[in-house]
């Protein structure tokens, strides 16, 4: 069986043919590091990963850029506020996402690609845009695309001009123009390539021969994309959220600007809700990874979590369902380490099965329950199934092959005998104080019929 991926771009699910054969050459949308990223935010992250994971599984080479937006709106607000430089305030949430996302173990991009990086490329696809007279300078010094010049503007959203006439404030000559970075859906304008020079921008800007001024967002990607992986890419990946304004702006100012389409497969993950509202900073509804780490919760978990459910489904965050989640991986971890060390060889039957649905617009829901009915199989060898497990895992990505059987410490185990006789003594205060002593070295008591049982937290 062939890769299938749903195609936002055609709206249907279609055959992946790269542009080279054997090649993928692939650019997700990371971060804009002005604050922690939301678990909602990972989920792009988590999703990304596991399309590699199968590329990569089905013997592809691939080339993945992800860029850091650290300079935009929010980041030069931000930084203002803690009074930091634009530089020293974005390498600090920088790095606290590149250890988020080894926490949920992502495999690392070919390159990160920071956008302050890039200016000099951002410049060149402007003024071969004002050339062209795709784009436009405006009384105050700002260089804007004319989204009216762009025919085909809309095809990825599916929002035409026709339907933006009516959200729009026109001017005689131009439709409204867009200053800040991100706008509402239905309410597209001429978007800013470059900005002009604002005393609220601080110390924060680049003179070239555009005037000084800064880069607008959506400049900022088809420049790093197109640097690094040419004008032309197989797959680009992001949240719906990105799909209007973002991407469709990427589209209008790399196509206008090298006459060549610049995605094949644009593919976009659905939205984490709470409470079936969208997670979001703005609604002040979102939990962080830090938030699951305090409950004891391992970030794969999370990332467990989501494999439940396709990539394009709206899933809802509680936290009944992801300590469901944290049980269910840990027997998971359980049955595995119960196999022993001997490795055998991989189940061709289970193998083909795992591979129709990674295969099928990354199948994940199914593929772990066949991972469930392969630990369940008695017909199988202990040694065969260790191995087809992990042979799974380079998609799944559960880190099954770092499992190790671990010797509780004595301090932990003479805790949990003196909670024990606190429990039968039914003095629960000491009993409770002894459970966080224990909890604090990483690892708890579950209380059984039999007495008790002690499990490393994570």
């Amino acid at each position: 069986m062939s890769l299938k991926f749903y195609n936002t771009l055609s709206r249907e699910k279609e055959e992946f043919i790269p542009l080279k054969k054997g090649e993928v050459k692939m650019y997700s949308c990371g971060p804009t590091v002005y604050n922690y990223p939301h678990i909602g935010n990972y989920r792009a992250y988590v999703f990304a990963d596991i399309l590699k994971r199968v590329l990569l599984y089905s013997n592809f080479k691939v080339k993945h850029i992800m860029n850091i937006t650290d300079v935009d709106d929010k980041t030069i607000y931000n930084s203002q506020k803690e009074k930091k430089t634009l530089k020293e305030f974005t390498e600090f949430y920088t790095k606290e996402f590149y250890k988020d996302i080894e926490s949920l173990n992502i495999l690392k991009p070919t390159k990160f690609t920071k956008a302050t990086d890039y200016i000099d490329e951002m410049v060149k696809i402007i003024k071969k845009l004002l050339e062209k007279k795709f784009a436009y300078k405006s009384s105050d010094g700002s260089i804007y695309f004319d989204i009216r010049k762009f025919k085909n503007y809309g095809k990825l959203s599916g929002i035409t001009l026709e339907q933006l006439k009516e959200t729009t404030s026109l001017t005689p000559q131009k439709y409204g123009r867009i200053i800040s970075d991100e706008y509402e859906k239905e309410n597209a304008q001429d978007f800013a390539l470059w900005k002009a020079y604002d005393k609220e921008d601080g110390n924060v800007f680049w003179e070239n021969e555009l005037g000084k001024g800064r880069p607008g967002w959506h400049i900022e990607c088809s420049a790093m994309s197109m640097k690094n992986l040419g004008e032309q890419i197989d797959i680009h990946t992001g949240g719906v959220d990105n799909i209007f304004p973002h991407h469709e702006n990427e589209i209008a100012q790399s196509e206008c600007a090298t006459e060549k389409q610049f995605v094949k497969y644009w593919m976009h993950n659905e939205w984490v809700l709470v409470n079936h509202k969208k997670m979001a900073k703005s609604f002040n509804n979102f939990y962080t990874l830090k938030d699951l780490v305090e409950k004891k919760i391992n970030p794969i978990t999370y990332r467990f979590w989501l494999l439940m459910a396709n990539y394009r489904t709206k899933v809802n965050f509680v936290w009944e369902a992801i300590e469901g989640a944290d049980t269910a991986l840990k027997r998971l971890y359980r049955l595995y380490m119960e196999l022993g060390d001997v490795n055998g060889k991989i189940n061709k039957e289970y193998q083909n099965k795992f591979k129709k649905y990674i295969e099928d617009d990354l199948d994940t829901p199914r593929a772990l329950v066949l991972l469930w009915d392969l630990i369940k199989d008695e017909k199988i060898s202990s040694a065969d199934k260790k191995t087809t497990i992990l042979d799974f895992d380079k998609v799944l990505g559960l880190d099954f092959k770092n499992l190790k059987e671990e010797k509780i410490p004595k301090e932990v185990k003479e805790l949990a005998e003196e909670r024990e006789k606190a429990r039968k003594n039914k003095d629960f205060k000491k009993s409770d104080e002894l459970r966080k002593k224990i909890e604090k070295l990483g690892y708890e008591i579950k209380d059984n019929p039999e007495g008790y049982k002690i499990e490393k937290i994570w």
